[in-house]
């Protein structure tokens, strides 16, 4: 019982940091362009369209 003491502000904690972190990463647009990095793969970067 006195562990429950330590571990459930601890656990409060590192909740609250991943909330924080998880914010953080919505704020600053880091999942704004989920289809881009999928077709950016498939670009060859010679800056010329495929069909042409």
């Amino acid at each position: 019982m006195n562990t429950l003491v330590y571990l459930i502000p601890i656990a409060l904690f590192l909740g609250g940091l991943g909330l924080a972190a998880f914010l953080w990463a919505l704020k600053s647009g880091q999942y704004d362009d989920l289809d881009g990095a999928s077709w950016r793969i498939l670009d060859d970067g010679n800056g010329k369209p495929d069909r042409e």
